[in-house]
């Protein structure tokens, strides 16, 4: 169990603010060393502004540290379902790892998502990303069947969550 030591402070920023880019980047540069390549899923900036999504940089110790986004789908393709908040880009950088940031971001984009009306939160993830694995279970989320560009990909792996 992680212990908080440390303090995050969420802001609502753009898909596309410096920030959010910096940290998405670097979540992109983590798929490519675990998996040899960034994840390809269409991402449109403007699905993670209110009211149809969010994205959240966490600062501590004043820098960005944290990030993560939720988009709606509202008129999906099974197994998706109305009503739906699929998570992205959940990041931490490496030396604010293990102060709890990750779970604070989570319980964050679950709240915000439930407070726009969504009803549940889904998101992809791969095996080769236990410590994420182990967050999201740990937190409630039960594998759900695959969508996606990665649907047919052995190694992923999707989760839902009633909100």
């Amino acid at each position: 169990m992680n212990v908080f030591t440390g303090t995050v402070e969420f802001r609502t920023v753009p898909f596309d603010h410096p920030d959010a880019v910096k940290l998405i980047d670097a979540v992109q540069q983590e798929y490519v060393t675990r998996y040899g390549d960034p994840d390809i899923t269409p991402v449109d900036p403007v699905e993670f502004a209110p009211p149809g999504g969010i994205f959240l940089v966490g600062y501590a110790e004043g820098t960005p540290a944290v990030c993560g986004g939720w988009r709606a789908h509202d008129d999906p393709e099974p197994p998706l379902a109305p009503g739906d908040a699929e998570m992205k880009r959940l990041y931490v950088v490496p030396a604010m790892r293990g102060r709890g940031f990750a779970r604070r971001m989570l319980a964050e984009l679950e709240r915000s998502a439930r407070e726009a009306g969504r009803t549940r939160m889904v998101l992809e993830t791969g095996e080769k990303q236990p410590e994420a694995i182990a967050l999201y279970r740990s937190s409630g989320y039960e594998t759900m069947p695959k969508f996606g560009v990665y649907a047919n990909e052995p190694l992923s792996l999707c989760l839902a969550k009633t909100l």
